[in-house]
């Protein structure tokens, strides 16, 4: 079984501090649950920004901040998100693209997303990618139902997309797939030979999700992005505490856990330069 790969989402763009109390805002707060859930053994950090009083931005500048200040610290896979928040346009949602991130997310079909739609229509998803491909960006495509991954692989036979491909399923999203062990066997089964994946269930579907991803093969995504509670009612302590966990049941059923440049040899990523 390959290597377990971590993937970390610190801070999201809809949880708050009414939420949470401990959700990083600034730069500053993000990059050190970065580095903590880095040092707990997360290879991959997914981020989002935000403004000083919470607000979700795409703003390059402050992705810049940010991934500056982690990269001083750690050797993580940084994977900027293109998603966003609901309501922001393309030209908002690519602008982290220009930082020439490892990773960014790239999600290929539009869906339902709580009260709001998170709109994705063909050729705003194919502008994404070409600005990935153009950029040498590795994307991770984000599946919210089964369509979308029909909608990756038309990308692939287009050209946009090219390499290795990894999925991230995000499972229990009101308006997405629900998160069942069912509907995970189903997406799998359509991926395309030595296509890798990530699960992230979101909620209470967060550790369910993960521990049947754990014993099928697949990586795992966890952070205060998709579910702030460690246990029902009782709120986790920090992404690390998160990360902490996932690494403790991979070693006991005996699956080892990937390092950030064992991870970019999975993935198809250039070892960074030292």
């Amino acid at each position: 079984m390959e290597k377990l790969v971590i993937t970390a989402a610190v801070v999201g763009a809809e949880v708050t501090r009414a939420h949470h109390p401990r959700i990083p805002y600034t730069p500053e707060e993000i990059a050190d649950e970065a580095v903590r859930a880095w040092e707990a053994g997360a290879a991959i950090i997914h981020l989002h920004a935000r403004r000083p009083d919470g607000t979700p931005t795409q703003d390059r500048d402050v992705y810049a901040e940010i991934i500056a200040r982690i990269r001083a610290r750690c050797d993580a896979i940084l994977q900027v998100s293109t998603g966003g928040a609901i309501g922001m346009t393309p030209e908002e949602r690519m602008a982290p693209l220009e930082l020439q991130p490892e990773m960014a997310t790239l999600t290929t079909g539009t869906v339902n997303f709580g009260d709001g739609v998170f709109f994705n229509p063909p050729d705003v998803v194919e502008r994404f990618a070409r600005e990935m491909k153009a950029r040498g960006v590795r994307p991770e495509f984000e599946i919210f139902d089964v369509g979308m991954i029909e909608g990756a692989l038309a990308l692939v036979r287009k050209g946009l997309v090219e390499g290795h491909l990894h999925f991230d399923f995000v499972m229990g999203v009101p308006g997405g797939i629900p998160a069942t062990v069912d509907n995970l066997v189903h997406l799998v089964r359509q991926l395309p030979p030595g296509a890798t994946w990530t699960v992230a269930g979101v909620g209470r579907h967060q550790l369910p999700m993960a521990v049947h991803a754990l014993v099928m093969g697949g990586h795992v995504r966890v952070g205060f992005e998709d579910n702030v509670y460690y246990a029902k009612g009782v709120l986790a302590e920090s992404n690390a505490q998160l990360v902490e966990r996932i690494v403790r049941l991979a070693r006991e059923i005996g699956r080892e856990v990937a390092t950030p440049d064992e991870a970019r040899a999975l993935l198809g990523i250039p070892q960074r330069r030292t």
